[in-house]
């Protein structure tokens, strides 16, 4: 069983000497962020340039930190090893401390800010549902995927894809699920204050990461903090893994840089949306007769260039950050064998991140990181709804050639794993080969 999925690599071990560094990765990553956001400042505005230097300062700590949402919950339901989900509670924890009382002022520095809010009704849940469980398949949330197609894992280009046409989809499909009941936005902020709904928002994040320690513990008598390596000093700040709390910490900050320079807090699938619809226009679709782009903001987005919008600048950042993280590992070295399961299994996945992305006004980024710190009751709904997901894909994962953590050693003694009888499975080295 092969698992192409970088983020497969949550708990692994890197030992012994560090693979040279890919020079011609680097200095080429380089030199597009460097030009990318000088041309960007000259175009438009020197925001613009900025937002891209955060996208590529995300893509290194996504790669470095191995910051996978999609692992860290396969993690848990398999096999009950916490890390990657207390990391996301440390994250949320710092950035809701940081977000909540400038969202109740309004300003940072003098630039209106606002947070990301979504209604909360049936479109939220059967939405995030649909995206934790392609996440599963697809092998990546929209974070993971990014990172990892610039890190060059081939299958993930398939994944993102598909993830570019089922967010299309979604965007002409969202007016209906918009329309089903629902009790629209809500703000904690709004509702009971910034101090009380911080205080709360941090005694639900303590929780979580609590449960987590209670679950390890009993199951394996002793916590794991993530990748295990004998790196220090600089030369693991250069080739990494970084820890996952250090990880968790710089998205934070990384999330609080964007809401001053955007106005609005990180988000990524927006742009996949966009894409794909502007490849459905160039195709002769009319995709401006959709209830989705008549919103001015939206439609002024579909005509102008990519580059214009904010969150595909930052896409594209993130990108050209793991590309550069990949070659300062000694990394990059992409690998096309694909197997047919698996690569259905992308095609499935990519369909349901997009789709579900749509629905759930946003991914694991947007609605849950951006959502859970701007105190919208909508995160936190997309978080239990995706978690579930998450549940059913882990289960289906075997079906597609891919592998359970936790099932690794068990895989190969014979068990079954959730009533499914997997073949022996591969960890993924983290360039796409096994």
């Amino acid at each position: 069983m092969t698992d192409l999925s970088v983020d497969a690599r949550l708990l692994a071990s890197e030992h012994g000497a560090v693979a040279q560094i890919n020079s011609s990765i680097v200095i080429l990553a380089s030199a597009v962020l460097g030009a990318g956001a000088l041309a960007l400042a000259d175009s438009y505005t020197w925001r613009q340039g900025a937002l891209f230097l955060v996208g590529g300062a995300l893509g290194v700590v996504l790669y470095h930190a191995l910051f996978g949402f999609t692992s860290a919950w396969r993690v848990l339901i398999a096999d009950g090893r916490g890390a990657g989900l207390r990391a996301q509670m440390l994250m949320l924890a710092v950035a809701a401390v940081l977000f909540f009382p400038v969202l109740a002022h309004g300003s940072l520095f003098g630039q209106p800010v606002h947070g990301e809010y979504g209604a909360v009704g049936i479109s939220v849940l059967v939405g995030a549902f649909l995206f934790g469980l392609g996440m599963q398949l697809g092998g990546g949330c929209a974070s993971g995927t990014l990172y990892t197609v610039g890190g060059g894992n081939s299958r993930m280009l398939v994944t993102l894809a598909f993830f570019i046409i089922g967010s299309a989809f979604g965007a002409w499909h969202l007016p209906w699920w918009s329309a089903l009941p629902n009790v629209g936005p809500i703000s904690l902020i709004s509702s009971w204050g910034w101090a009380p709904a911080l205080v709360v928002s941090l005694a639900g994040f303590a929780a979580i990461a609590a449960l987590t320690v209670l679950i390890e513990r009993r199951r394996h008598g002793a916590l794991r903090s993530g990748v295990v390596t004998d790196r220090r000093g600089w030369r693991r700040f250069l080739h990494g893994p970084w820890p996952l709390l250090a990880g968790a910490v710089a998205l934070a900050l990384g999330n609080f840089a964007t809401l001053y320079l955007a106005g609005r807090p990180w988000g990524i699938t927006s742009a996949f949306a966009l894409w794909g619809s502007k490849i459905f226009a160039a195709s002769g679709i009319d995709v401006g007769a959709w209830g989705y782009w008549h919103a001015a903001e939206r439609a002024k987005a579909l005509h102008e260039s990519v580059f214009a919008d904010v969150t595909s600048v930052m896409d594209f950042g993130i990108i050209l950050g793991a590309l550069l993280a990949s070659g300062l590992a000694g990394k990059f070295n992409p690998g096309w064998k694909v197997p047919p399961r698996s690569l259905l299994a992308a095609v499935l996945g990519g369909l349901m991140l997009g789709y579900g992305a749509r629905l759930a006004y946003g991914c694991n980024i947007g609605a849950y990181f951006s959502g859970i710190a701007s105190s919208s009751v909508h995160g936190w709904l997309w978080l239990v709804a995706a978690f579930l997901g998450s549940v059913l894909g882990t289960y289906l994962r075997p079906w597609f050639g891919l592998s359970v953590e936790g099932n690794l050693t068990r895989a190969q003694a014979g068990p079954r794993f959730g009533g499914l009888e997997p073949a022996v499975a591969r960890e993924a080295s983290g360039n796409g080969s096994p």
